[in-house]
Formats: C-alpha cells, sequence, structure tokens
C-alpha cells in the first residue's frame, strides 16, 4: 500500500521544502561575486545577526505557518469535498491567484510600512527583518516571530480565503510565492532571471529597501510595485556596475530625511 499525502498536508508542506531547495540553488551560487549586489565581505560584516540564528528564525516561522495553514485546512474543508460541487477552469484558477497575489501585496504593504512609522514595532519587531543589511536567500523568512504571523501568515490566510482558491492550488500558488520572496532576497543578479524580467518588484528592487536611504521606501511584496507607486514611496534605481565587481543598486532621486 502506498503512502499517499493529502492535498491539505502537501499546502502546509511543500512552500517550506521549496523554500530550503531553492534558497540552497542560490547559496551553490553565492560565490559569482560578478552577480552580487553585495560583495562576501560585506555580508558577513554588515549583517547583525549570525546565519545560525537566521536559520532558526526560519524554522520557528514555517513551523507556525504550517500549523496555521492545517488548521485553515480543517476549517474550510477539504479538496475532496469541494470538488464535488465545483468545476475549475483555467481562468477561474488565474482569476484566483491574481486575486491572492493582490490580497498578499495589498495586506504586507500596509502593514509592513505601519512597521516602520511605528516605532516601537519597528524596534522590538521589524528590526529584526532589517538585521540582515546584506540580504541572502534563507534569510528571507527571518522575522521576528510576531511579524511572521502578521505579514506571512495571516497575509497568506487571507489570501487564500478571498480568492477562493482550493488546497491543491494553494500548493501551487504558495510554492510561487515562496520562491519569489526568496528570490527577492537572494542578492544576485543573474542573466535571464525571469523574476528579473516580468517583476519590477525584484531582488535590487528590495536591497534598496534594506539600506538605510530606503528604509522608507519599496515597502511592496512580493510581486508588484502598485503601492509604492500610487502612494509615493517608491524609490526608482539604477543598476550600476561596481569597480571591484558585481552590481549595486544607486537611488536616482534624492532622499529627504
Amino acid at each position: 500500500m502506498g503512502f499517499v499525502l493529502s492535498d491539505e498536508l502537501l499546502g502546509a508542506f511543500a512552500p517550506i521544502v521549496v523554500y530550503w531547495v531553492y534558497s540552497g540553488i542560490y547559496v551553490s551560487l553565492s560565490s559569482l561575486e560578478s552577480y552580487r549586489l553585495h560583495s562576501k565581505v560585506e555580508e558577513d560584516e554588515k549583517n547583525l545577526v549570525s546565519k545560525s540564528n537566521v536559520v532558526k528564525g526560519v524554522l520557528l516561522q514555517q513551523f507556525i505557518q504550517a500549523i496555521v495553514a492545517i488548521l485553515l485546512f480543517t476549517v474550510t474543508g477539504s479538496d475532496a469535498d469541494s470538488s464535488k460541487t465545483k468545476q475549475f477552469s483555467l481562468l477561474v484558477l488565474a482569476s484566483q491567484c491574481v486575486t491572492a497575489m493582490l490580497v498578499l501585496d495589498t495586506w504586507q504593504y500596509f502593514m509592513h510600512r505601519y512597521m516602520h512609522h511605528n516605532k516601537f514595532l519597528y524596534k522590538h519587531i521589524h528590526s529584526q527583518h532589517h538585521r540582515l543589511v546584506v540580504p541572502f536567500a534563507y534569510g528571507a523568512l527571518y522575522n521576528h516571530p510576531v511579524e511572521g504571523l502578521i505579514l506571512d501568515t495571516i497575509g497568506g490566510a487571507l489570501s487564500f480565503l478571498i480568492s477562493g482558491m482550493s488546497p491543491r492550488t494553494s500548493i501551487f500558488f504558495f510554492s510561487f510565492a515562496t520562491i519569489k520572496t526568496v528570490d527577492d532576497h537572494c542578492g544576485l543578479c543573474l542573466p535571464g532571471n525571469l523574476f528579473h524580467m516580468f517583476f519590477k518588484n525584484n531582488t535590487a528592487y528590495h536591497d534598496v529597501h534594506h539600506q538605510l536611504y530606503g528604509s522608507k521606501f519599496n515597502f511592496s511584496q512580493p510581486f508588484f510595485v502598485m503601492w509604492d507607486r500610487i502612494l509615493g514611496t517608491y524609490m526608482p534605481y539604477s543598476l550600476e556596475k561596481r569597480k571591484d565587481g558585481g552590481f549595486e543598486a544607486r537611488p536616482t532621486k534624492q532622499v529627504k530625511d
């Protein structure tokens, strides 16, 4: 008798597996200095948290997310139940995914921005993520547990519920969202990267936010930049070659304190 995982369990744990596998790919490429936004020396010297603590923090957040996902699937019912009454077309699936993307982006923009503007929340919660001055792939979900719960776990639950997607669809959507988030923190501008081609919100865009001059800009994550543009927090930048190799995302407008 074969062992078969339910869609609900896959929906809860597949994004976690994807996170570490995709991060591992970028770790193996991290020595490519000619494509890095920051040198390895900068990564080691500027970051304010050890990589072992980053791993522990991410695993804690993923544990919480998995528990919430299982509870959410239990409350909303399984694919086996919903498939009896619903027939999904590709158009419906696409609509659900786009809706989920917009919901997730909207929730994360306003929560993320508020955590920067509220001094208490920034000091005691969001500043933990900004200990990564030089982001790297597997640090994408390194957050204070409260931030992880508010931004990622609740944001993901809302996008799932409002879009009306099934647990099976959520496997693919949240795995894709995980890959996108890891890519945004990878610190590498590789040629042919499809995320950089199709999304303005990419590695360089988010790197600007992690620098001191960009902490009040580029709050949007993980997909689009619409809220930054609409609400005036978009910081344009140019990608320039560094003399010592690699790239640098440089703001193209003056930053006011």
